[in-house]
């Protein structure tokens, strides 16, 4: 856990340790102020993604806010408010990185079959 605004030597230092150690996408969670995922897009230029957190007096969406609106030139990929943007955060990076993967390719492509077998099937028992 480490913050922009409360441990950024930590936070540089660890952006820095997490490219030397092969990080292809960052993916970085915060609520409130929610400078997190922009101060790692101001230290790299591989992909961020930015998760704004659910908490605080507006339920998250001060966090969206500071999240997408990044300055030109600085982009970070913003999903939804909470768990499912942090899910889909996932997804969104596992898709980044099958780019230039064709196994994990095949694996996100598979897990998007049984996404929709398994909604078929829920469909057919709510019909049933």
């Amino acid at each position: 856990i480490l913050s922009a605004h409360r441990t950024p030597e930590l936070l540089h230092a660890h952006i820095d340790e997490a490219i030397a150690d092969g990080v292809r996408v960052f993916i970085g969670i915060a609520g409130l102020a929610a400078h997190l995922a922009g101060n790692v897009a101001s230290k790299t230029t591989l992909p961020v993604i930015g998760v704004p957190g659910d908490g605080g007096p507006l339920n998250g969406f001060d966090a969206l806010l500071s999240t997408v609106q990044m300055p030109k030139g600085v982009p970070v990929a913003t999903v939804a408010i909470g768990k499912a943007g942090a899910i889909n955060a996932g997804y969104l990076a596992a898709q980044m990185l099958s780019t230039g993967n064709e196994e994990l390719a095949e694996k996100v492509k598979n897990l998007r079959e049984e996404q929709k077998e398994a909604l078929k099937k829920e469909n057919e028992e709510l019909q049933s």
